[in-house]
């Protein structure tokens, strides 16, 4: 083990906060169909494994889906999953203009990435040292792999998007995963032809960046 105290300059901390803020969630009218090289399949891994874990449990599996009849079948449980929120949002407040432009957005890329990465989480049995009061902190652990993939593609210029509107259950049977795995999050991953200057969404007005000030307490919530 090395005892080594790596330290960061000024500089490579502020390259870090403009790959934060240039991350986008990218959708499939943005993919190219290129080729990954394996190199930078490979670097986007890395960074999974070196995510942090409660307990150092590691608790996360990688499937790299690839084949055209796998990303079919797993697109075809989007269609059907976007249709019930699509009922879902009509059976609430939002109105016409709201559905239309919802109806409108392109939420996946899974046929059109060349590369799909399901990310599951694999329990351990018994307790876990951090998880024993928290069980939920297994899952947590990774979406934080989720998150390092993510900030590891934007630095390579490499697009990767979130999808959702899943039914776990028939991803989990297509991939043939084991029963007590449990799907936490299907990447779409592959070269775009551009990336937004902000989140599409954000751009679209569909929600508003939150402030500072809206989210941050001091000490303590206030009462009501």
């Amino acid at each position: 083990m090395s005892d080594r105290n790596q330290q960061f300059s000024p500089e490579q901390s502020d390259l870090l906060m403009q790959l934060l803020a240039a991350r986008r969630d990218v959708r499939g009218n943005r993919f190219l169909p290129d080729e990954l090289a394996q190199q930078d399949i490979d670097q986007i891994l890395k960074a999974a494994l070196h995510a942090p874990s409660v307990g150092f449990s590691q608790p996360w599996e990688f499937v790299l889906v690839k084949q055209a009849g796998s990303r079919r079948q797993i697109a075809e449980s989007f269609f059907q999953e976007n249709d019930k929120a699509l009922e879902l949002f009509r059976a609430g407040s939002y109105d016409a203009a709201k559905l239309e432009q919802y109806q409108a957005l392109k939420l996946e890329g899974i046929v059109e990435a060349p590369l799909n990465i399901a990310v599951f989480y694999n329990p351990k049995k018994g307790p876990v040292l951090g998880q024993t009061s928290m069980p939920e902190m297994g899952r947590y652990s990774v979406v934080c792999a989720v998150q390092n993939m993510w900030l590891m593609a934007r630095s390579l210029n490499i697009g990767m998007g979130w999808v959702s509107i899943l039914d776990p259950d028939k991803v989990k049977t297509i991939l043939n995963a084991p029963q007590d795995r449990e799907l936490v999050a299907y990447l779409c991953v592959g070269k775009v032809d551009k990336f937004y200057d902000q989140p599409e969404l954000e751009a679209l007005g569909w929600e508003e960046r939150k402030e500072k000030q809206q989210v941050v307490l001091a000490e303590a919530y206030q009462s009501e």
